[in-house]
């Protein structure tokens, strides 16, 4: 699981353990004795972030009109759809 510095807490991240899921996060500034923290895979967290403010800039998305959790998953293939494709793209 990727997360950020709000996250880090000892009995998060033992639960995440129990339940077989790798915690990806780094450790807290006040944090007495840091946590290693894979920097290769954290890195990725960004990708998904910028994605997810991608898809908000849509209006539709960012406001939530639609009342089905199904619909509104519908309403966010053509927008993710249109990303992917546009990373295909030479734009220069």
């Amino acid at each position: 699981m990727l997360a950020d510095r709000g996250y880090d807490s000892d009995s998060f991240r033992q639960d995440l353990l129990i339940h077989g899921i790798l915690p990806v996060m780094p450790s807290r500034k006040d944090r007495s004795a840091p946590q290693k923290t894979d920097w290769r895979r954290y890195r990725g967290r960004s990708r998904i972030e910028r994605m997810f403010n991608h898809l908000k800039q849509m209006r539709r998305i960012a406001t939530r009109y639609d009342k089905t959790a199904l619909f509104f998953i519908s309403c966010l293939d053509l927008p993710a759809a249109r990303l992917w494709v546009k990373s295909f793209v030479n734009t220069t």
